[in-house]
């Protein structure tokens, strides 16, 4: 089957869509979100993307990352990601959106208006091997000192959003 993604422009207004690989080939802007989900530690869930992605393989990133189907509201494709490739429930809020645009290692090129949810848990993974390779809990603190150590261990959107998701997490807790 077919997996289409929502085609926006920088206001994120939906003007189209595209078969997933393709926007992917061509760097069409499409809609997308990034769940991270903290647990009561204050640490991360993140996850290595599975050897068999067409992208980004192998690499570790935030919880769970995908994009809306249509008519899907995302909130919506959140829950359901967040199920499909992590195996868990967890209440989400919305956070921030970014814009990006990077290129890949296989030529593909990622240009996402992505929309940032956070959640809180400390229920376990039960990750499905065909999204995920492995996962583990980190300190944000702990995740950039390794993402300067070892960027290229990790994707870019998480490269990308990681300064935003650190400021949003130390206003959250000063309210």
């Amino acid at each position: 089957m077919e997996e289409l993604v929502i085609l926006v422009n920088e206001m994120d207004d939906a003007c189209g869509e595209m078969e997933k690989l393709q926007a992917h080939q061509l760097g069409a802007l499409h809609r997308a979100f990034s769940v991270f989900i903290f647990n009561s530690k204050g640490e991360l869930l993140m996850q290595q993307r599975a050897k068999e992605k067409y992208h980004s393989s192998e690499l570790w990133t935030n919880t769970c990352c995908s994009h809306p189907r249509l008519g899907e509201e995302t909130s919506g494709a959140v829950t359901r990601r967040l199920m499909e490739e992590m195996g868990m429930k967890c209440a989400t809020t919305f956070a921030f959106s970014f814009l990006y645009h990077a290129p890949m290692e296989n030529g593909l090129i990622e240009h996402e208006f992505d929309h940032v949810y956070f959640g809180y848990s400390d229920d376990l993974p039960q990750p499905n091997s065909a999204e995920v390779q492995d996962w583990k809990y980190v300190s944000l603190n702990k995740l950039q000192l390794e993402i300067k150590q070892f960027p290229k261990q990790f994707t870019a959107w998480l490269t990308i959003c990681l300064d935003k998701v650190i400021e949003h997490v130390a206003v959250s807790k000063s309210v």
